[in-house]
């Protein structure tokens, strides 16, 4: 029996989670507890990443405790704890990483920094038992990619964005129609009411031969159309929402084809391939029926973690930590490691111009 703590603060979620694997090879979800900040940011319209890690520094003590008393488990029976170390606002990955050193010291458990991205990756593996290798649509508020996911710590990136990730497009979208934070399930109970054909938004890419995503000249799509019928009236923002929402999956759609394809050619031998998608804005339902459909058509079976695991969680950090144990990845981090905002799943993948925040590239 393996167990592990994980720990998880990268952004506005503050988690910790107990995880098992059995000897017979099964894993467990022993407890998930996640405190989230939605109300300390609404106001704001986002996250602020000063009152974030104030937040995470209040409630992580208690929130580790509440997790092993949910498992039934003391620190004794932890084989190892594993903290996110990045990608992420760097004040929170601070507390979490910190918390879980001081954990780990006085312990004397192995220290397992995880990249935030790969407990995404690697969380179908803990919910559907998903094999290697398969493809994973990556759709969260600050990254949009398609990777090869070829085992524990070996990864590929086929695609990512090339200016906003989807989430921050969704929450900018949000913002701009007055709706409330989080944007990502705004946008989508809006766009529930709305008529998706009044107007024409364009999807981002569709039909390109370069394999990756945009956002930024939809977003302006978007702010034109809401400036040009000002003042807007909930009909009008529910139309823009729905408009918006078709764009979106309509790029998702032609873009994940491509990489369906490509797969089918670079592996004919895997019978049943699989199309994982995660991150938070996997939870969106339109997004996930596409996707859905698409892999029914191209012969691919789909997976969508549990609506709990898409958003950013602890169990999937935990997970991740099992699994960089088993593979032989994650024998004790050492405690001078540091905390990363900026950490690709891919390290070798040519750098995108222009992706991410203050010119950074990914």
């Amino acid at each position: 029996m393996l167990t592990v703590l994980g720990i998880e603060t990268s952004c506005d979620e503050t988690a910790a989670s107990v995880v098992t694997l059995d000897d017979g090879g099964t894993p467990a979800i022993r407890s998930n507890a996640v405190l989230s900040q939605i109300e300390e940011h609404a106001a704001f319209g986002g996250v602020v990443p000063e009152i974030a890690a104030r937040a995470h520094v209040e409630a992580l003590d208690g929130l580790i405790a509440a997790a092993l008393a949910d498992a039934g488990a003391s620190l004794a029976d932890v084989d190892a704890i594993a903290a996110t170390a990045g990608p992420g606002l760097l004040g929170g990955l601070l507390v979490g990483l910190m918390t879980a050193k001081a954990i780990a010291h006085a312990t004397g458990k192995p220290l397992i920094a995880v990249n935030h991205l790969e407990g995404h990756a690697l969380t179908p593996r803990l919910t559907d038992g998903v094999g290697f290798p398969y493809l994973l649509l990556l759709v969260s508020g600050g990254h949009t990619q398609i990777v090869l996911v070829r085992g524990v710590g070996d990864y590929q990136r086929w695609a990512t964005t090339i200016d906003d990730a989807l989430g921050e497009a969704f929450d900018k979208t949000a913002k701009l129609l007055g709706l409330p934070h989080p944007g990502g399930p705004s946008v989508e109970r809006a766009a529930h009411r709305g008529d998706p054909r009044r107007f024409a938004f364009p999807s981002p890419m569709k039909g390109a031969e370069r394999p990756d995503f945009s956002f930024s000249g939809l977003k302006t799509a978007v702010r034109q159309a809401a400036s040009s019928i000002a003042p807007l009236s909930e009909g009008d923002v529910a139309d823009i929402c729905a408009a918006f929402q078709a764009a979106v999956t309509a790029a998702l759609a032609d873009r994940v084809a491509r990489a369906l394809a490509r797969f089918s050619a670079e592996f004919p031998y895997i019978e049943a391939p699989t199309l994982v998608t995660a991150g938070g804005v996997a939870a969106n339902r339109a997004i996930r029926d596409a996707l859905q459909g698409l892999c029914r058509d191209a012969g691919f079976a789909f997976i969508a973690p549990p609506l709990a695991l898409c958003s950013d969680n602890a169990a999937m950090i935990a997970w991740a930590g099992i699994e960089r144990l088993r593979a032989g990845l994650g024998d004790g981090d050492g405690m001078d490691i540091a905390p990363r905002s900026r950490w690709p799943l891919d390290g070798t993948s040519e750098p995108v111009v222009g992706f991410g925040r203050r010119g950074a590239k990914a």
